[in-house]
């Protein structure tokens, strides 16, 4: 009797674990790779943001009645690295799609492995304008406005400046080339008297602001465009401020009004620079107030921009495999052309012609408020405002 016992009491353990398989199994399970020890300043609020989603869509029922899942990896700001992320996340972990990412460069990588794996990636932060056009595929989506957007933006309120020579300073990469190049194309388009009268190219992460100042001193521009964020924001706006290179001089910034990099910045912030950014302070929308309640009751702290596109990058994967009814990647990809979706800035679409998501940005001024840097005069601009005409973007994009 005591034998018998124990073989159905073992066959009950093993149909429970049997179960619990199943249930695991059910899971959806989204992989997700960023710069977290490299660029914590983004990236953790970025990572509390994607939690909370997780947290707010299990808490809704799941997808399709399935709990989500994130599976994250650190990709230590290498593309080679992220690309062993990804591999790992699809091969081992058996993720439905990649999603993340912060470099441009590494965006890139990941996008490149997506297109040779056949795999559904929604890149998340890269700016690049080529994850969607010269370099874009089928399987590659993104999230934020891109360098195309963000450049129209402020070239919208830049052309209006007296300035007629320019200066550019910009990291040494992807993202910082990708940035001038754009902002000088379709500046000049608008302003063709203008003169670009010298550029500073400093590594990312590595820069040494003192000749950088100097450099650009010499060449005497009456304005300059800024896309260097982070500590080399710090550094730049520092040694600038103690070298006199800002007084009597418009500048423009890409990021600049982002509260992870305009919050270190503290009384040595610039005032009036022309920026784009993320004045959550003064956004007084229904959308707006939810997610801001949402994520200070969750964290008891205010958020940053990383924070917004974390909770959305995951909002998107989630509607779009709810919308898919599947994991099946060409069904998520049908599923995500044309998909449209509430967000903490109002209503967004992936296009389908580019897979380039219309979320916007805020553009303002810098100040300083209380011994803190501060946005001010902000107002939304509408990502669907800022892009090219299909038949421009025909010609950017290759045939998939």
């Amino acid at each position: 009797m005591r034998a018998r016992n124990y073989f159905v009491g073992a066959a009950f353990a093993l149909l429970a674990v049997g179960i619990g398989h199943s249930a695991v199994a059910e899971d959806i399970k989204i992989g997700e790779i960023n710069s977290y020890s490299l660029l914590p300043s983004f990236t953790e609020p970025y990572r509390k943001g994607w939690q909370l989603a997780v947290e707010e869509i299990n808490a809704a029922g799941g997808i399709n009645g399935k709990k989500l899942v994130v599976i994250s990896k650190d990709d230590g700001g290498k593309p080679a690295d992220a690309q062993t992320a990804a591999n790992e996340l699809v091969s081992s972990e058996g993720v439905a799609m990649l999603t993340g990412t912060f470099l441009s460069n590494i965006g890139l990588a990941v996008s490149d492995f997506a297109n040779q794996k056949k795999v559904f990636f929604l890149a998340a932060e890269p700016l690049t304008d080529a994850i969607t056009w010269s370099k874009g595929n089928k399987y590659t989506f993104r999230l934020r406005p891109s360098n195309y957007m963000q450049a129209a933006m402020l070239v919208e309120a830049a052309s209006k400046l007296p300035a007629k020579r320019w200066a550019t300073i910009a990291p040494n990469y992807e993202y910082g080339q990708s940035a001038v190049a754009v902002f000088k194309k379709l500046m000049s388009e608008k302003r063709p008297d203008i003169q670009w009268v010298d550029e500073q190219w400093p590594p990312q992460g590595k820069i040494d602001a003192g000749p950088v100042v100097q450099a650009v001193a010499q060449a005497n521009p009456e304005a300059i465009l800024n896309v260097t964020f982070g500590p080399d924001l710090v550094k730049l706006v520092r040694e600038g401020n103690t070298r006199g290179l800002f007084r009597g001089r418009e500048v423009v910034s890409f990021l600049t009004g982002e509260p992870e990099y305009l919050d270190p910045l503290k009384d040595e912030t610039p005032e009036g620079w022309i920026v784009t950014g993320y004045p959550w302070y003064s956004i007084k929308t229904p959308e707006h107030d939810a997610f801001l309640k949402a994520y200070q009751g969750k964290y008891n702290d205010y958020p940053r921009l990383g924070s917004i596109v974390g909770y959305q990058t995951i909002k998107a994967a989630a509607a779009i495999i709810a919308k898919a009814g599947s994991t099946d990647t060409d069904k998520m990809i049908a599923a995500a052309e044309g998909i449209s979706m509430p967000s903490p800035f109002g209503e967004i679409t992936f296009r389908k012609i580019d897979h380039q998501s219309t979320l916007g940005a805020f553009v303002g001024k810098t100040a300083q408020k209380d011994g803190k840097g501060v946005m001010v005069d902000a107002s939304y601009k509408k990502g669907a405002d800022y892009l090219p005409s299909d038949a421009e973007v025909e010609k950017l994009r290759p045939k998939d």
